[in-house]
C-alpha cells in the first residue's frame, strides 16, 4: 500500500466510503487545489452547491508533505484517481488560451473532473474591476470615488492587449527564451501612480508596449497573420481588449498593478477622513478618540483585496459556475 495519501486516496476510494454511511448521511466529494491561497477561493464557490444530500472538503494533495500541490502533482499523482467524488481545481495560467498546444492544456480542458478558472489565477478575480472600489470603502470607511477603476483596468487592458497576444503566441511556440511570460510583464507592469492623474502611468506603459511590438513585428513578419487569427479565437473563448488583465498573470496584476493604483488612492481616502474628523471635534481629547477608533477599524488594503468575492459578478466566474453544476448534474 502507498504510503502517501495521494496513492491511498482516489474517486472510487470515496463512492465506496460514502456508500457505507447511513442513508441519509451527505456524499462527500474531496476537491484538491493547488495551494493554500486556493482553499478559501474554491470553497466559497463549492459551498454555494451543498446540500443536504452531498458537501465537499476542499484540501491540498497531501497532508503528509508542506509540497504545493501544481498541476504537475494532480496530473502525475491524482490524475488517473479523479472522478465524480473527486475533483481538482487549478489555476489556468495559460493553459487555457493554449487550447491544447501542450499536454497541461490538453489533460486541464478535457478532463471532466479538471476545474480551471478560465482567468490566469484566482489573484485576477480578487483584482477584478468592478470591485476595486468597494475594496477601498472597506478598506478606508471612506466611499469617496476618486479613480475610475473599471475605466482605468480598461485603459490598461487596451494598451496591454496586443502584446499579450504575441506572450501567448511565444508559448504556443514554445519559444520562451526569445520572450518569456516575465519578460511579458516587465512591459505591462504600472510605474508609480498619481492619485490625480494615473493616466500618467499607462502613458508610460503605452510607449514601452508599443516600442516592443514594433520589434517583433520586425523580427517575426510571418507571425502576423497567426496574431491576427489569434484574435478572433480569443474573443470565442472569452477574451477582448477590455477585460485582458484577467488572463495576464495574477501576481503580476495584483502586485505590480492593482496594488501600485489601490495603496496611493487608499492613503488618499485616510487621510480626507482624518481631516474631517479633525474638523468636527470640538476639543483634543474627542479628536484623539475618534482618530483612534477609526484607525482600529481600518483594514489592509491588501487583506480585504484577498478576502472579498465580489468578483462572483464576473462572467469568467459564471462560466465556473456553470461548470460545476454540469458536473454535479451528471454525478
Amino acid at each position: 500500500m502507498g504510503k502517501r495519501l495521494s496513492e491511498n486516496l482516489s474517486s472510487l476510494y470515496i463512492g465506496a466510503a460514502n456508500k457505507l454511511k447511513p442513508k441519509c448521511s451527505r456524499r462527500k466529494i474531496i476537491a484538491y487545489v493547488e495551494s493554500y491561497d486556493d482553499i478559501s477561493f474554491w470553497r466559497t464557490l463549492l459551498g454555494e452547491y451543498e446540500n443536504e444530500t452531498r458537501y465537499f472538503e476542499v484540501m491540498l494533495p497531501s497532508k503528509t508533505t508542506l509540497a504545493k500541490g501544481k498541476k504537475s502533482v494532480l496530473m502525475n499523482e491524482l490524475g488517473p484517481q479523479l472522478g465524480q467524488n473527486m475533483i481538482a481545481c487549478v489555476d489556468s495560467d495559460y493553459d487555457y488560451l493554449l487550447q491544447g498546444a501542450t499536454h497541461t492544456s490538453r489533460y486541464i480542458i478535457n478532463n471532466k473532473y479538471v476545474f480551471h478558472t478560465y482567468a490566469y489565477a484566482i489573484e485576477n478575480y480578487q483584482c477584478y474591476a468592478e470591485a476595486l472600489h468597494e475594496v477601498c470603502v472597506m478598506a478606508t470607511l471612506n466611499d469617496h470615488p476618486l479613480v475610475d477603476f473599471v475605466a482605468f483596468m480598461r485603459m490598461y487592458s487596451q494598451i496591454a492587449y496586443p502584446l499579450f497576444i504575441w506572450s501567448v503566441w511565444f508559448y504556443r511556440k514554445h519559444n520562451l527564451s526569445e520572450f518569456s511570460l516575465l519578460d511579458f510583464c516587465s512591459y505591462v507592469k504600472l510605474d508609480r501612480v498619481s492619485v490625480y492623474h494615473p493616466e500618467r502611468s499607462l502613458e508610460s506603459m503605452s510607449r514601452r508596449v508599443r516600442r516592443k511590438l514594433l520589434e517583433l513585428e520586425r523580427r517575426h513578419p510571418k507571425a502576423l497573420e497567426e496574431i491576427e487569427a489569434m484574435k478572433g479565437e480569443f474573443a470565442k473563448l472569452g477574451v477582448n481588449e477590455d477585460n485582458t488583465y484577467m488572463f495576464i498573470q495574477g501576481h503580476h496584476i495584483m502586485d505590480s498593478v492593482v496594488m501600485r493604483l489601490l495603496v496611493p488612492v487608499c492613503n488618499v481616502l485616510r487621510r480626507e477622513r482624518e481631516t474631517e474628523i479633525k474638523e468636527l471635534a470640538e476639543h483634543n481629547m474627542q479628536f484623539h478618540n475618534e482618530l483612534t477608533s477609526y484607525q482600529r477599524r481600518q483594514l489592509g488594503v491588501d487583506i480585504v483585496l484577498r478576502k472579498h468575492t465580489s468578483y462572483k459578478l464576473s462572467p469568467l466566474y459564471k462560466k465556473l459556475e456553470a461548470d460545476i453544476e454540469r458536473f454535479l448534474k451528471h454525478i
